[in-house]
């Protein structure tokens, strides 16, 4: 649901509850709600990418509609090489406003401060660092953020509205192929011959970092191979938890 506590600050901007209601988001098609969202949020209004399927539809989908969204890039370093072929293809189609990604230490630096592949060790906290802390600092000049999440993709998303707000980063998350399923995004992609990546030809339904992500099975949740043989399925980017201090988890 679109709830929200009273106007509330993401920084020392005031965000108020949007004047439209629930019942009609939740109506909206993803290229309406897209629309709304520009309109309403203007240049305070942004897009993260990873280079997944979602990302392929939201990218072209915005260039139709003629809308001039700045794009986050969430690159937390780990990516696989046909990420980066993709990000690329779909520069070079759309000629996006790509920013630069927020900054990420370095994988030797992470290793020196937090012990080796810390992935496998604490991957709750690897993820912290690597995309929620950085997704902190590149959404502080926005009061809105466009994702590709969908209820169908796990069960911690089957409850996701449309318009959600982040008390966290202190933003409003627009999520306009949330009622989409996996088959419909794969139609609109081929229907409209949008470049995607070929990874997902390769069984991996689901694309994160190199270390952490397998090909599943048919017969899998399109997340299941995103840290495989754990209970973990959320990177942290999209649950509204306690900020984790470095100095706390170090103690």
């Amino acid at each position: 649901m679109a709830t929200a506590p009273p106007p509330v600050s993401g920084g020392d901007r005031i965000n108020p509850v949007p004047a439209i209601p629930e019942k009609r988001l939740e109506e909206m098609s993803a290229e309406e709600l897209l629309r709304w969202a520009h309109e309403e949020y203007g240049d305070q209004l942004c897009l993260t990418c990873s280079w997944q399927k979602q990302s392929s539809v939201l990218v072209h989908m915005v260039s139709e509609l003629g809308l001039d969204i700045p794009i986050v890039e969430l690159d937390t370093h780990l990516f696989f090489r046909e990420t980066y072929e993709t990000r690329d293809r779909l520069v070079d189609r759309y000629g996006l406003n790509l920013l630069p990604p927020p900054q990420v230490i370095t994988v030797a630096e992470q290793h020196k401060r937090e012990g080796p592949n810390l992935w496998e060790r604490d991957p709750d906290r690897c993820c912290h660092i690597r995309k929620v802390e950085p997704l902190l600092e590149a959404l502080k000049p926005y009061d809105a953020w466009i994702s590709g999440i969908r209820r169908d993709q796990s069960p911690s998303r089957a409850t996701t509205p449309k318009l959600q707000w982040s008390e966290r980063y202190g933003v409003w998350k627009i999520h306009p192929l949330v009622d989409w399923d996996e088959q419909k995004v794969w139609l609109y992609i081929h229907v409209n011959e949008i470049p995607f990546n070929p990874l997902h030809e390769g069984g991996y339904r689901s694309i994160g970092c190199m270390p952490c992500t397998r090909p599943t099975s048919p017969d899998e949740e399109e997340r299941a191979g995103r840290w495989a043989g754990s209970d973990k399925l959320e990177c942290g980017i999209h649950v509204d938890t306690p900020i984790i201090d470095a100095k706390e988890t170090n103690a």
